[in-house]
């Protein structure tokens, strides 16, 4: 495993260092193949937050903690990847067990337009897109734990974008 660990507003200490990699290395047990981890460590005011992102074969597991103590942020957050893993592998292997069944029903659905009061880019994200299919882009969106997902579709080889819609399902925006 590869950890690269980094610090905003903090001096990353050999103690500090040692601790994260020490934390990080139980998740060892998860991978058979190379991994890399990017950890950020930051102090905002009195909180002491932990960003931690792990790349596994086109997967992204994300997870970030703050609580008054950054030992405290990085058990919590070393956790929270423990579950996103337990949960990932649970999903692999029922997903085994089940292929030959129909996958899950891929309704679509419009997403609204929301007007912005004043519309402008406050962060940019670059990551490399691996086609998927439709059942993989909605794991990955619960493993990373946000409201949407851009993926290229393994099936028309299409950027589409995959979101968590209100009533609990999913909608999929398709280019025309």
């Amino acid at each position: 495993m590869q950890i690269n660990v980094r610090g905003k507003n903090i001096e990353i200490t050999p103690a500090l260092q040692e601790y994260v990699d020490k934390r990080l290395r139980k998740l060892e047990k998860y991978f058979d193949t190379q991994i890399d981890a990017q950890t950020t460590l930051s102090v905002v005011r009195e909180d002491h937050i932990v960003e931690v992102t792990i790349v596994i074969n086109g997967l992204i597991l994300r997870g970030e903690e703050s609580t008054n103590d950054m030992y405290a942020s990085i058990d919590l957050v070393v956790d929270k990847l423990e579950r996103q893993m337990h949960k990932y592998k649970t999903k692999i292997n029922r997903k085994l067990r089940q292929k030959g069944k129909k996958g899950l029903s891929e309704k679509l659905a419009d997403l609204g337009k929301e007007e912005e009061t004043e519309p402008r880019v406050v962060r940019t994200k670059r990551f490399i897109m691996k086609p998927m299919p439709i059942e993989e882009a909605i794991l990955q969106l619960n493993l990373l734990g946000h409201d949407f997902f851009v993926f290229t579709n393994a099936d028309t080889e299409e950027i589409n974008v995959l979101y968590k819609r209100k009533d609990g399902n999913y909608g999929l925006i398709e280019p025309a």
